[in-house]
């Protein structure tokens, strides 16, 4: 089946369309009513009186291009079917319908049909009289000894500025010289670790294989001009930079557009960005455009950057507001503020001691649960969000560090306790690390007051439990850990080791979890899925055998 949200395939389009015009904030957006095949999106208070900027070219580059029509950016956005080039009947309406005395720009993107229908429909609207110039953007420079280089995002900045110089009233030939110097002046590189998903083709593996990205891909899907065993944000986008570097050279002044394909998280957009910020770029990087979707490939999970070269002229008309829901301000690069704050309560001050048993103890514990991290990220993923092993592992390493740098008090049982809770708050996320500190807080308050490992234990699960509003059968680390620590009250590690393992296994037949993320799953996904949290206790007890 499709990965697709749609209703009818050969309205999708026509669809999307009427959600970007209803949506706009500045209610300045109408489609021309026409044949029903033409699809243009135009501006509403438009009068003639300027010189008009068109562009357009294949659906599925949203907000590209119907977003960036509006006062200060495109006048008009013909709209093609799903990567494919418009008609020369829609480009020639849209030039009609918007061109008067100062005549119109096209602004094309370098592909051979959007060339051929885009140039057609200029010549044909020469002989309704119509004053009609165009410049093609090729600014991909993925593959550069191609003679023909591909139009991707950095058109969006040839927009901003022939709009910006057309809403100044410049004459036509004006605004042209300064759209092609733009289009001169812009490099644009992008990479992708998956191509993009279609309205009407089924799931499939796709060519490029985990843990590698291709570099230059297409932003049709088309491959790239490379493949890079790495994943790995920095190393990334200083491929990118090093491709970019040689095109505008080390001194130029430059603003760079971060332009999300579509299929990547804002978290790591903004992880992108920061590496972009302590690139070998860095130092000639005046302003940041985005990050953000500017021309997409429908899901495509990547990324592209794209750089202009800056002058006086460009930065005016990067700046200048406009009334378009696609462009993004441009920002003036800087470097992270920092605000000092003293701590509100500083970590507890602890005697570090040595006890050979405790440190292979702690040890133990610690590598198991760091050992344990994908499976249970993997498990949880199936009934939560994925994230248990991460959880974990992430405590688990910070008290790995500390008992390997000698700074336990291994040899006093209370406090190590006391110390491992105050961490777990600390370094380990939401609620787990919370309940986790709980537990071990509340034993070393008892093992204080000279109560038995055992008992302290089960006191610190009962105000876990209190606290967390869990209990037994509720379908989480409970179910493991409360039948482990009672054994051990009364028989033995090896006792505890099969009631934890056992615990661990009936969570997989609880059809209805009470607490936790899993409480929000349907219970035929949780249908023979074993708790994260009840498998990673189950598995520590192991470890200590």
């Amino acid at each position: 089946m499709s990965r697709f949200f749609f209703n009818d395939r050969k309205q999708m389009v026509d669809d999307a369309i009427e959600g970007v015009i209803i949506s706009s904030r500045f209610h300045n957006l109408a489609r021309l009513d026409t044949d029903p095949s033409i699809r243009v999106v135009v501006r509403k208070d438009w009068n003639k009186s300027k010189v008009a900027v068109i562009s357009g070219g294949g659906s599925g580059h949203e907000p590209a291009h119907a977003g960036f029509v509006g006062k200060g950016m495109l006048t008009a956005a013909v709209c093609g079917d799903l990567f494919a080039s418009p008609s020369v009947e829609a480009v020639l309406n849209a030039i009609v319908a918007v061109t008067g005395d100062r005549g119109c720009l096209l602004i094309v993107k370098n592909y051979t049909g959007d060339r051929l229908n885009f140039g057609l429909a200029a010549e044909k609207a020469k002989k309704h009289g119509l004053k009609v110039e165009m410049v093609i953007v090729g600014d991909d420079i993925s593959l550069p000894d191609n003679k023909q280089p591909r139009g991707i995002a950095g058109t969006v900045l040839v927009h901003k500025i022939a709009g910006f110089a057309a809403e100044q009233g410049k004459s036509l030939s004006d605004v042209r010289e300064i759209a092609q110097s733009a289009c001169d002046s812009i490099a644009s590189i992008g990479v992708a670790m998956q191509t993009c998903n279609l309205p009407d083709q089924n799931e499939e593996e796709g060519r490029i294989k985990g843990g590698h990205v291709e570099l230059g891909l297409g932003i049709h899907g088309e491959p790239g001009a490379s493949t890079v065993a790495s994943q790995n944000s920095q190393q990334t986008v200083a491929t990118l930079v090093k491709h970019l570097r040689k095109k505008t050279g080390t001194d130029a002044r430059l603003a760079v557009l971060v332009n999300n394909l579509g299929g990547v998280s804002s978290l790591e957009m903004a992880i992108l960005t920061k590496e972009l910020a302590h690139s070998e770029l860095k130092e000639q990087i005046d302003y940041l455009i985005g990050p953000a979707p500017l021309v997409t490939a429908l899901d495509m999970k990547g990324f592209s950057l794209s750089t202009i070269v800056l002058n006086d002229e460009f930065i005016k008309a990067l700046h200048a507001d406009v009334e378009t829901a696609g462009w993004q301000t441009m920002v003036k690069l800087h470097a992270m503020p920092m605000q000092k704050h003293s701590i509100i309560r500083k970590g507890m001050q602890v005697k570090s001691s040595e006890n050979a048993t405790v440190k292979a103890l702690v040890a133990s514990i610690t590598k198991t649960l760091i050992e344990q991290e994908k499976a249970l990220n993997a498990l949880d993923a199936k009934v939560g969000d994925g994230d248990t092993g991460s959880t974990f592992a992430q405590g688990a390493r910070d008290i790995a560090q500390l008992n390997d740098d000698g700074k336990l008090p291994l040899n006093d049982p209370a406090v190590l306790l006391e110390l491992i809770g105050e961490r777990l708050a600390t370094v380990m996320g939401g609620s787990s690390g919370v309940l986790m500190s709980i537990f071990f807080t509340a034993a070393g308050q008892k093992v204080a007051k000279k109560q038995p490992i055992a008992d302290a234990l089960l006191f610190g699960l009962e105000q876990m439990k209190r606290y967390g509003g869990a209990n037994l059968g509720d379908r989480t680390l409970i179910d493991a850990l409360q039948p482990a620590l009672e054994a051990l009250k009364e028989s033995d590690l090896n006792a505890a080791i099969k009631a934890a393992q056992a615990g661990a296994e009936a969570t997989a037949q609880m059809h209805k979890a009470n607490a936790g993320r899993s409480s929000y799953v349907n219970s035929d996904n949780l249908k023979g899925v074993k708790d994260p949290g009840a498998v990673a206790i189950a598995a520590v007890f192991a470890g200590l055998k």
